[in-house]
């Protein structure tokens, strides 16, 4: 059974936490007695089992079948909690932007060390979660877990000096970065996972058999020389090394930026 709002003919609705209740029919199920309700389910239960299936087998294999056989129920009864599978795959992005550590409104820490900690810690949930960052762009994400990081997000960046009109345009710049750099990481992770190689081996392997290439022999031999003069072992060296670098190039671009609206 596939429930959705465009089958059904209605306007796709902006978000499951904006959505209004059917208050007759919640009442109604919630007033059965063995009438299908299935024991042990609940709303929660199912996220934490998408959350799992997802990071398991990825946004492409997902369905409400497959969740169903990891709960050992039946798909119709996911769908007395949930009404679509687009409303379980956002709550399954709420739930995972509830692993971030957020600093509190009044830490007394500098800006600067608590947004390099909030990026680090988004672009790690990204590489843990490689489904999340379709799932970003796909909703509104407004559940209570984005909306407490955006609130994080925003009071960090609230205390650099920029004027109100230009905080958003920081915000951008950076968590767009880490979303960029994150997504790619998280790819680049998966591709190696499924080869069976470790990182390094990889990153040897298709360095060695991309420089037989005429056409990029010149770009990925400059490439080469580049990293080399970075510095870095090993491909966890120069994945840190490089969003260290770009993220410390922002901070100082904002703090530039302070510096010009204050004189």
């Amino acid at each position: 059974m596939v429930r959705s709002d465009r089958r059904s003919g209605k306007a796709p609705r902006p978000s499951v936490w904006l959505a209004d209740r059917d208050r007759d029919r919640d009442q109604e199920r919630g007033g059965r007695r063995g009438g299908g309700r299935p024991s042990g389910l609940d709303r929660d239960r199912i996220t934490e089992a998408t959350v799992r299936l997802l990071d398991a087998e990825g946004l492409e294999k997902f369905s409400m079948r497959r969740l169903a056989a990891a709960l050992d129920v039946t798909a119709m009864s996911v769908y007395w909690y949930v009404d679509t599978k687009d409303d379980l795959l956002e709550l399954a992005l709420d739930r995972a932007f509830g692993e971030l550590a957020l600093p509190g409104p009044d830490t007394g820490e500098d800006w600067r060390d608590e947004l390099r900690a909030l990026a680090r810690a988004y672009r790690a949930l990204l590489v843990r979660h490689p489904w999340l960052p379709a799932l970003v762009g796909r909703f509104l994400n407004v559940g209570p877990h984005a909306l407490r990081f955006s609130g994080a997000v925003q009071r960090v960046l609230g205390r650099t000096g920029l004027p109100e009109h230009e905080v958003t345009g920081a915000i951008a710049a950076v968590f767009q970065f880490v979303y960029g750099h994150g997504t790619v990481e998280g790819h680049f992770r998966a591709r190696v996972a499924a080869t069976g190689l470790t990182p390094d081996e990889y990153h040897h392997r298709a360095m060695t058999e991309v420089l037989k290439a005429p056409d990029a022999s010149d770009v990925i031999g400059r490439s080469a020389r580049i990293m080399e003069a970075r510095g870095g072992d090993t491909v966890e060296e120069m994945l840190e090394r490089d969003f260290t670098f770009a993220l410390d190039l922002l901070i100082a671009g904002i703090e530039a930026m302070a510096a010009r609206g204050r004189a």
